[in-house]
């Protein structure tokens, strides 16, 4: 695959196991060993509770919107052909939020994407090594 023109997120060791579950159309994320915190970025230690340990545990996919906007500024040209475009965040059922796309929405307006909106993850394969995660309306 190639002639993706958006900036693509660096693939790390720790991040690897993120990465590898959504080319296979899964959502996980690391677990403190000690507290249970998820976490939404691949350390192997705990910001909540500060001890060293995780593990991937798999998530639903579902959501409701917790935040969103719609940029109208090309910060990346790779934007430029889907300007406006939306940015939201989704706080999981599990209680992690995630950086996002809502996808599936007839016009891309804010006014269909309400906070609290019932979301589920879809995955968009971007190139070989990079799946996104984004999120539509959850079906009724």
């Amino acid at each position: 695959m190639s002639g993706y023109t958006k900036p693509l997120p660096p693939i790390s060791e720790q991040s690897k196991p993120f990465w590898d579950a959504t080319r296979e159309g899964r959502l996980q994320l690391p677990r403190c060993n000690h507290c249970s915190t998820f976490h939404t970025y691949f350390e192997p230690w705990c910001s909540h509770c500060g001890k060293e340990g995780v593990h991937w545990e798999g998530l639903s996919g579902r959501g409701r919107i917790w935040a969103s906007c719609r940029f109208h500024r090309v910060y990346f040209p790779g934007f430029a052909a889907e300007m406006p475009y939306n940015v939201a965040m989704v706080e999981l059922e599990e209680g992690p939020r995630l950086m996002t796309n809502i996808v599936g929405l007839p016009n891309g307006t804010l006014d269909e994407m309400p906070i609290g909106m019932p979301v589920e993850a879809v995955f968009e394969r971007v190139t070989d090594d990079v799946t996104l995660v984004k999120f539509r309306p959850a079906a009724s």
